[in-house]
């Protein structure tokens, strides 16, 4: 098993970078090239797979799933995701899925706001819900795709 050499630079760039923490050191490093070695076809490890080896690093110790990157990449530009924090990714990618599984957008906003609205007077949950979305530039049609 081997590298290509476009491919190999691209992994020893990210490898040796800032944005590679390797928590568990030589472990992490070592799991990483034999992930890919299994993955890769024709035993050559290429770029694509050093591709979809980096962006599995750097989500996995951003803390951010694949389950969250795929649903806001469903709703979101990439250059509208890459202007999110990490904080505000989790909650909204939350916030997506409950729509896509509420019947309205008051019944979601019921369910997401069921804590708080007891303790206000006026419960209008889907404007609240509608307000947040719209901090994103997203409405509930784009949200569920209805």
């Amino acid at each position: 098993m081997s590298f290509n050499k476009e491919a190999r630079q691209r992994y020893l760039a990210f490898a040796t970078s800032p944005a590679a923490r390797w928590p568990g050191n030589f472990r992490d490093l070592a799991a990483s090239v034999t992930r890919m070695a299994t993955l890769s076809p024709k035993e050559r490890i290429d770029t694509d797979a050093v591709g979809a080896e980096v962006d599995r690093l750097a989500r996995l110790w951003s803390g951010q799933t694949q389950e969250e990157d795929d649903i806001l990449a469903e709703v979101l530009t990439a250059a509208a995701l890459a202007e999110i924090d990490p904080f505000d990714r989790v909650q909204l990618a939350a916030v997506v899925h409950t729509c896509r599984r509420s019947r309205s957008l008051s019944e979601a906003g019921r369910t997401l706001f069921a804590a708080s609205r007891t303790r206000r007077t006026s419960a209008n949950d889907a404007d609240r819900l509608r307000k947040y979305l719209a901090r994103f530039a997203l409405d509930w049609s784009a949200v569920t795709g209805g």
